[in-house]
């Protein structure tokens, strides 16, 4: 992990550029770069290149590996630029945002629009003639649902906005098993239900801890419009829900028992720490002492440890 020393300023005002309107060419890149939310696609391809050595029960064209990651960072890039110019204005009242390119003024919003459409098309072409057309038509629905669908219609509408909108975050799974097979599997879907139950409990915890971001600028994520031990108890539920859906590849004769055993090990340890989380909430615990923040780092892991589980078990069967 890399750590970025930042300008320390107010929230939502915007730094300008050097004097005369200079833009280093070398920041302009760096800006670019960061329109596409390199650490958030990082987590895409983790689900993305595992499922395309479980469907090919072993190690799967490595040019096919390639040209799907390079497409899928393109897609993601995409749909993060446009989400960065629609969200522009209330990204420049949050903190955590504050440093966005297009709130600096490092990238101006006509650009960033230009830029995200560009991708958009770019991989969609990418996808088509060097993948094929199912892998295409996913990655598009995928950037279009969360552009549309996530960014335009729930994000700001409903406390659910995450959960119908992380939809988009599942995408990936089905890319992956479709550029291998030119197909989508019942492995697929369950995998695509495992990202589907994971990404609410992934982000309520970090909601929790920026709550007063959110806030301040009108979004409904669940933790602003109800109480700690309420959160709690719906990441427990879909914790839950998660473990279950992941334990069913190896009943319906997918994976075998390295993958089973992962599975379980981290499964149970999420729901150590998501009970743990509900116990701080019900007694009132609030502040650093909640420990919010323990689940959300955890996540990360457990989707780095259990996709790896699925490139890996086709190996040992």
């Amino acid at each position: 992990m890399c750590v970025t020393a930042v300008e320390s300023r107010p929230a939502g005002v915007a730094l300008t550029p050097s004097p005369g309107g200079h833009r280093p060419f070398g920041a302009r890149v760096k800006a670019f770069v960061a329109l596409t939310k390199p650490r958030i696609i990082e987590l895409l391809l983790i689900t993305t290149v595992p499922v395309m050595f479980l469907a090919a029960q072993g190690v799967p064209d490595l040019w096919l590996v390639l040209t799907t990651t390079i497409g899928g960072y393109l897609s993601a890039g995409g749909a993060n630029a446009l989400n960065m110019y629609i969200d522009r204005d209330i990204d420049a009242l949050m903190d955590r945002t504050s440093q966005r390119p297009l709130v600096t003024g490092m990238v101006s919003p006509r650009e960033c629009l230009a830029f995200g459409v560009a991708l958009a098309v770019i991989s969609t072409l990418w996808f088509g003639l060097l993948v094929n057309w199912l892998s295409a038509a996913l990655s598009l629905g995928a950037l279009l649902f969360y552009v549309v669908v996530y960014t335009m219609l729930l994000k700001r509408r409903t406390a659910q906005n995450i959960v119908w909108g992380g939809i988009a975050g599942c995408m990936p799974v089905l890319i992956g098993w479709s550029a291998v097979t030119n197909s989508v599997s019942w492995a697929a879907v369950i995998l695509f239900a495992v990202i589907f139950f994971w990404t609410p409990p992934h982000y309520w915890p970090l909601s929790m801890k920026v709550k007063d971001d959110y806030a301040r600028v009108g979004v409904p994520m669940l933790p602003v419009i109800a109480s700690n031990r309420v959160v709690a108890r719906q990441i427990v539920i879909y914790s839950w829900v998660m473990v279950v859906v992941s334990l069913l590849l190896t009943p319906l004769g997918y994976t075998g028992w390295f993958y089973t055993s992962v599975a379980l090990l981290t499964g149970g340890f999420w729901l150590w720490e998501a009970h743990g989380l509900q116990n701080r909430a019900k007694a009132g615990v609030s502040g650093a002492k909640l420990k919010e923040m323990r689940l959300f780092h955890w996540s990360i892991t457990y989707v780095s440890l259990l996709f790896v589980a699925v490139a890996v078990d086709p190996f040992l069967r």
